[in-house]
């Protein structure tokens, strides 16, 4: 198997994590890290270990890269992504992959036109524990309802509150509450439920016009799942799918902490409480899909299909990105 050389854009503390799976996975090497100023570079390169540092953008595609994990503000996401897969590079793109389905079409077809691998970097999509609790979903006989949630206080809404505007809660870099959690929850749901029959929902904005909060309700045959996010206040509650027979309880979409079968007032614990992080999955699935033994099609299915559902989401709501 041949080491891929990898090169980072953005330096924020999720590229931190990110080199952090990248070490704990065989056959993938940190090699460069592109920063628009170079003392953000070289003190991210210094943490991480990484030789280079680039400045220049057309400079670092050029250089003896094999890939490219891109972590740049939303709105950043399509334009450095054409120019990382016209450079014939593979690209981990993370989540939301672009602000729009079709931008996404656009990439989707671009990386085959190169016989290049895209991705995108959606942890839970990639995590085995998601595939355990699909397989309880048996247990559970018929589904009636479903509630998946992503509700987190950020840590940038003090700011906000005292009257300081930063970058998490300015709609100008593509952010929204849906595109920066809702997704997460999102990408549960069409993993397990698949694509939904019809989508209602309402969001709720701040004063600066940014979506802080907000849920849908995507309708299945036979079933309808609340999904719920926000950025402006902490949930205490899980998510839940609830049938006939039994339900499950899982933490945090994004990582999956742990997720329980209640049967009959018994808890049969699936996934166990768990510390560190899930990216390694998605670094994983990755370099498989470099290395030819793994499709990477139904993940971009996916991907799609949240982007179409978010697309929906912001027509019903209003949600623009100036």
């Amino acid at each position: 198997m041949k080491n891929i050389k990898l090169g980072i854009i953005g330096t924020n503390f999720v590229s931190d994590w990110l080199c952090e799976s990248v070490i704990e996975t065989d056959g993938i090497t940190l090699e460069a890290v592109y920063s628009r100023t170079a003392e953000k570079g070289k003190a991210f390169a210094e943490k991480h270990g990484i030789e280079r540092v680039y400045t220049d953008m057309e400079e670092f595609l050029s250089s003896t890269l094999d890939a490219v994990y891109i972590a740049s503000p939303n709105f950043c996401h399509f334009e450095q992504a054409k120019k990382t897969l016209e450079h014939g590079l593979h690209l981990l793109l993370e989540k939301p992959a672009t602000l729009c389905k079709g931008d996404f079409e656009e990439l989707v077809e671009l990386a085959e036109k190169n016989g290049v691998i895209l991705l995108e970097a959606m942890r839970p999509v990639h995590d085995p524990a998601l595939t355990v609790i699909k397989n309880a979903m048996g247990e559970l006989g018929i589904i009636r309802r479903a509630t998946l949630e992503y509700c987190q206080y950020s840590s940038r809404y003090d700011a906000f509150r005292r009257g300081e505007i930063l970058n998490a809660f300015n709609s100008a870099y593509g952010n929204a509450s849906v595109m920066d959690l809702g997704c997460y929850a999102l990408a549960v749901c069409i993993s397990l439920f698949g694509k939904p029959s019809a989508i209602t929902s309402k969001s709720q904005k701040l004063s600066n016009g940014f979506e802080g909060m907000g849920r849908a309700t995507l309708g299945y045959d036979g079933l309808d799942v609340d999904v719920i996010w926000a950025k402006i206040y902490e949930s205490a509650t899980p998510s839940v799918i609830s049938g006939e027979d039994g339900s499950i309880i899982i933490g945090k979409v994004s990582t999956l902490e742990y997720a329980d079968l209640i049967k009959k007032g018994e808890k049969k614990s699936l996934v166990a409480d768990r510390q560190g992080l899930n990216m390694v999955y998605e670094v994983e699935s990755f370099v498989n899909a470099i290395n030819g033994t793994l499709s990477v099609k139904p993940y971009h299915e996916i991907t799609l299909t949240m982007l179409e559902i978010i697309d929906e989401i912001r027509r019903q709501n209003g949600i623009v990105f100036e």
